[in-house]
């Protein structure tokens, strides 16, 4: 079993991830911003570390980061405005990744935008299009290093209950996805160490996660 390090690590898609990776043997790590996120994260069998992703340097995050085997990268900005996505989604995906390098890492994992995503609908905000850019660069900047990566392009998320199928692939029509099914279809790549160096986009389907992910790594 392995020692996954989860960036972002309160957040909507890293808690149900920290759950079942802890369910299924592995020890997680998760970074969180706010104390009060500790108490829950201990409950999902992931053990805290207290940490702005916004201050920290590459180096005091590959500190933390040390005898792990696995970083997935979930944080973001949330809507919280142009200057934060930027530092979030952009810088701290950046920090994230020298971190992983640093701390002797291969295998990263990062949590990405479809491209679709709001795509015909009128008006288009000006900070969703800002958002957009920054995750587009993120993959870009992830992509061109030598670590084994996996950017994960989810369709819009979903408060709904996991349904465990989705439909996966490197070009699929643009959907939703319950977050839990994110975090499943995360969980399952990372037990397939052979998908590697691949962007993948996700929705809700009729393929149980297991199996879509294995068809990848075919």
């Amino acid at each position: 079993m392995g020692h996954i390090f989860i960036v972002g690590g309160a957040g909507g898609v890293a808690r149900p991830l920290a759950k079942q990776l802890t369910c299924q043997g592995h020890q997680v790590t998760s970074l969180h911003r706010k104390p009060e996120q500790a108490e829950l994260l201990k409950k999902l069998g992931a053990t805290p570390v207290l940490g702005d992703l916004v201050k920290l340097e590459s180096a005091d995050l590959a500190e933390l980061m040390n005898g792990c085997d696995v970083v997935v990268f979930s944080a973001g900005a949330g809507g919280a405005g142009v200057e934060l996505t930027t530092a979030i989604d952009g810088e701290g995906l950046e920090t994230s990744v020298e971190a992983a390098k640093l701390a002797g890492i291969k295998r990263f994992l990062l949590v990405s935008a479809f491209p679709e995503s709001i795509r015909g609908q009128e008006p288009v905000h000006h900070a969703f299009e800002h958002y957009m850019k920054i995750k587009k660069q993120a993959d870009v900047y992830l992509a061109a290093t030598d670590l084994d990566w996996v950017i994960l392009r989810p369709g819009t998320l979903s408060h709904d209950a996991g349904t465990a199928k989705i439909n996966l692939g490197l070009a699929i029509p643009y959907g939703v996805v319950p977050r839990e099914d994110v975090a499943a279809t995360l969980a399952e790549l990372i037990e397939q160490p052979a998908v590697n160096r691949v962007i993948l986009e996700l929705t809700q389907g009729d393929t149980p996660v297991a199996e879509a992910v294995a068809k990848i790594a075919r």
